[in-house]
């Protein structure tokens, strides 16, 4: 049937955290006139948390809720993030950052990679990040809000935020609440579902108290207990792509200067990471059990942290990959409900928001209607397959022989979506952004040229300029960028004014 249920009343979101207060504070900015919303969670279930870094999307996402940015940052202990640093990702020594931003000029046909390239080839010694505002400025520890380098069509800086989950969470909680969702505290002890369409028709507190929706959103976390427990969704897993299965994460003293950006540094098994806070440090280590002992992975990870800790590690256990289905008949997965990434590229928050603006482009007015789940459907799964393959590029294109885990990783076969990618830019240095990629072509020309895959061949538009040309814009772009980082203030200092 393809109208399945009726007009689309009352919302109730199942679990709180990142997830659940995300969803509450975009559909009660978008929907919460017309539509009724009831989150329900409980105080006495903890929350994972973890994902303390982000991506420039969030922007965008702050913008649509009316967050203004000042207020955000220092309700959140947040602080600026323009890029990830890799250590070790190559080879043990090695460094590189996938910095947020453009890098170098772009020619009509021909990206700024193809020109450096050509100079590599001619012997010429430049950094590929020589050319880049975001990681000239991460480097030196500094930021300023520029749009624009100032006499220039180049693009600015490009950020994101590093903040506490937790807070995080509060924040967006009174904002809901503000907007009329209404917070339910407690347990569910029972789904029920129609017995001739199995559609979610309420849940049932330990309470006794029934809390009926039309349509469910599933944000309780790896659980699934509506998506999963109740309606039997099933799970695509990919560990075999991506075989780490652990987390431990600990908090530190901050120490020295808040970096803006975030730090993911391998490991003999997995990889640990570091987000700099306004009051804290975040920390982390993502392993696979198959390689190391859960002692010898925490051992690792104390061993690492560079200031005191602030508490016990905490464990997380995990299996990589996503529901076959995130929408299922009347109930929407996000979080870690829908699936997950490791966050080694910060894309969790990220894929909560989009999923959200994708429910709100699709809501089922009327009624949901098979169609429109069919298509929220497909495009969740391939921009959550995109991002799988730009995570798997990191383990694939590593160097190591110092270990089993990352010799294995060097030799896995990848999906061929993958394998196309790699080959493509191997042959061409070409590559192209589909139109649900998340990542653009500067993100994965950097992992790439970060970890040692240099293209055979380059664009033969480098060559429609001459050598003096080639070292007039290799000058010009490197004074540019050196002015503009030089005029701005320290990271400290900015966050000083917004503290």
């Amino acid at each position: 049937m393809d109208n399945v249920t009726n007009k689309i009343n009352k919302i109730v979101i199942v679990g709180g955290g990142t997830a659940g207060w995300n969803a509450a504070a975009f559909l009660s900015r978008t929907l919460g006139k017309v539509i009724d919303i009831t989150l329900v969670e409980s105080d006495e279930i903890g929350i994972v948390g973890v994902g303390e870094a982000t991506i420039p999307p969030i922007l965008a996402f702050n913008n649509a809720l009316g967050f203004e940015e000042t207020a955000f940052l220092k309700n959140t202990q947040g602080s600026i993030k323009l890029g990830i640093q890799f250590e070790n990702w190559g080879q043990v020594g090695d460094k590189y950052m996938h910095a947020f931003g453009n890098v170098g000029k772009d020619f009509a046909f021909c990206s700024f990679h193809n020109f450096w390239l050509r100079a590599k080839k001619e012997g010429r010694k430049e950094d590929f990040w020589d050319f880049s505002l975001n990681f000239q400025a991460a480097k030196l520890n500094r930021f300023a809000k520029v749009k624009q380098i100032s006499g220039t069509d180049l693009q600015g800086i490009a950020y994101a935020y590093h903040f506490d989950a937790g807070l995080y969470a509060k924040h967006l909680r009174k904002f809901s609440e503000t907007r009329g969702v209404k917070r339910i505290e407690g347990k569910i002890s029972n789904v029920n579902q129609c017995a001739h369409t199995d559609f979610i028709t309420d849940v049932v507190l330990e309470s006794g108290q029934k809390v009926e929706g039309d349509l469910f959103i599933d944000c309780s976390g790896f659980r699934g207990l509506l998506i999963e427990q109740a309606l039997k969704t099933g799970y695509e897993n990919w560990s075999h792509w991506l075989p780490c299965d652990r987390a431990l994460a600990v908090p530190t003293k901050s120490v020295g200067q808040v970096k803006p950006y975030t730090r993911s540094i391998a490991h003999k098994a997995g990889w640990q990471w570091n987000i700099p806070l306004q009051h804290r440090t975040g920390n982390g280590h993502v392993y696979c059990s198959d390689y190391i002992s859960d002692e010898e992975a925490r051992e690792t990870l104390l061993a690492h942290l560079g200031s005191e800790p602030l508490a016990e590690p905490r464990s997380i256990p995990f299996v990589t990959g996503r529901r076959k289905l995130q929408w299922n008949k009347n109930c929407v997965a996000f979080g870690l409900a829908s699936g997950f990434l490791e966050p080694l590229e910060s894309t969790s928050i990220h894929l909560i928001q989009v999923g959200l603006r994708r429910l709100v482009q699709h809501f089922p007015h009327q009624g949901i209607k098979q169609a429109e789940i069919d298509e929220f459907n497909r495009q969740s799964q391939r921009e959550m397959e995109h991002i799988r393959d730009f995570i798997i590029l990191h383990y694939k294109l590593n160097q190591r022989s110092d270990s089993e885990f990352w010799v294995n990783c060097q030799n896995m076969d990848v999906p061929d979506s993958l394998k196309h990618r790699m080959e493509l830019f191997k042959a061409s240095a070409k590559v192209f952004k589909e139109s649900d990629d998340l990542f653009h072509e500067i993100a994965w020309q950097q992992v790439m040229i970060g970890q040692g895959l240099i293209p055979d061949d380059y664009h033969p538009i480098a060559h429609t300029i001459s050598s003096d040309q080639l070292n007039g814009l290799f000058r010009d772009l490197q004074t540019l960028i050196g002015k503009t980082v030089a005029a701005m203030p320290s990271h400290d200092k900015f966050l000083e004014a917004v503290s």
